[in-house]
């Protein structure tokens, strides 16, 4: 009959006398207190592995103390219970912290950039520094490094904290919509099993709906005045008015190319990538924009960018150059860069002009993707006469 191993008491376990060689004291069921000479004492669970080998092997549990008597027996029941599944512990252990081990490399960070990776493949380059660059100065320097299984609402809205007391409402708005953009691609490819940040915007005050400010159309030729007497670089000055006469976007005009323009069919097509919905879109060049092309190819004919960078050449102008001129020029509050577009749209609406033609000249694009396909092939025509209505207009 097999020997019953009684189970340790707790004055046994604390007053255990080292000898001269380590010896064991057993609890039963595989656990054993492992007591050395120098008087160190350390939990051991010995057991048959589950293979046809059944070799025996020990775990260690931890050392006493601080792992009591009865936590060491908690543990060893688990392993049991692992055992009794045919699981050996051994290597469950070890597939936990090759787990944990994965799960802290997979940061925040590291995840991001991976999603970034595919965000910035459908959007302009403009668009894309913006959404790092928000991300690399607001969220990374505090929570880049922690693993994005950890990450929580409320570390996120704490972290963001900073730009609510500063009344950047707007910025703090794209973060979080940026941010559960990264949480979804990161439950989707199975990084995550659910999204925690759903809903974190609620935790912030809405921000006010702010356009771009304007000046009225009547303002126009005071506009037009101020462009061409302006203390300004030729560059820039020519920026400006190509901008105006196109009724495209600061950075739209700012990247166009030389290989963008279609002198034989007067028209600029400005490709996918550097749009802001990712479409191709097609202008008709007037009389006034080919005038304007005609003094630039003086200038930038050799490069690639009509509008080169007067730091490098080989780079286009930033997009901020026209506000900056703008505020140079006594508009700052009353007009931005972006806000002349509006201006043409509200003046070629009060003319009358149709509200489809010039939407589709600010390559707005329509939500019936079907009436929007037929709209771009159709209007070019159109608009170039309501473009040429508009050139006529600004001109001096």
């Amino acid at each position: 009959m097999a020997r019953k191993t009684v189970s340790l008491s707790f004055t046994q376990v604390k007053y255990a006398k080292p000898k001269d060689k380590e010896y064991n004291l057993a609890d039963g069921d595989g656990l054993m207190l492992r007591v050395r000479p120098n008087g160190a004492k350390s939990w051991l669970f010995n057991y048959y592995r589950p293979t046809p080998e059944k070799k025996r092997a020990n775990i260690s549990l931890g050392t006493f103390p601080p792992l009591t008597l009865e936590d060491a027996r908690k543990i060893a029941k688990e392993y049991r219970s692992l055992l009794a599944n045919g699981i050996d512990p051994k290597q469950h252990l070890k597939n936990i912290q090759k787990e944990q081990l994965r799960k802290k490399s997979q940061t925040l960070e590291l995840v991001t950039r991976q999603w970034f990776e595919l965000k910035k493949a459908k959007i302009t380059d403009g668009y894309a520094q913006d959404i790092i660059g928000s991300l690399e100065n607001h969220i990374f320097p505090k929570l880049g490094n922690q693993s994005i299984h950890d990450v929580n609402a409320p570390e996120v809205i704490e972290t963001l904290q900073l730009l609510s007391k500063t009344g950047k409402l707007e910025m703090i708005k794209r973060i979080c919509q940026r941010l559960n953009e990264v949480m979804t691609y990161a439950t989707n490819v199975g990084i995550i099993k659910s999204n925690p940040l759903v809903g974190i915007r609620a935790a912030f005050h809405t921000p006010k709906t702010k356009n771009y400010p304007t000046l009225k159309p009547e303002e126009l030729p005071m506009l037009i005045d101020a462009i061409y007497d302006a203390n300004i670089r030729k560059v820039t000055r020519y920026m400006l008015l190509w901008q105006l006469h196109t009724m495209t976007r600061p950075g739209e005009a700012a990247g166009a190319r030389w290989d963008e323009i279609d002198l034989e069919q007067k028209i600029w097509i400005i490709p996918p990538e550097r749009m802001k919905k990712r479409r191709e879109h097609v202008i008709p060049l007037t009389d006034q924009a080919i005038a304007i092309l005609e003094k630039l190819r003086e200038i930038s004919g050799k490069f690639e960018f009509l509008f080169p960078s007067d730091i490098d050449p080989r780079r286009c102008a930033n997009n901020s150059t026209a506000n900056v001129a703008l505020k140079r020029m006594g508009f700052k509050g009353r007009l931005t860069a972006h806000g002349m577009r509006a201006l043409a749209s509200t003046t070629l609406n009060e003319q009358g002009f149709d509200p489809d033609i010039i939407e589709a000249a600010l390559a707005h694009v329509d939500k019936n993707q079907v009436r929007s396909a037929y709209n771009r092939a159709q209007y070019v025509e159109r608009r170039r006469e309501m473009m040429e209505w508009w050139s006529e207009r600004i001109s001096r």
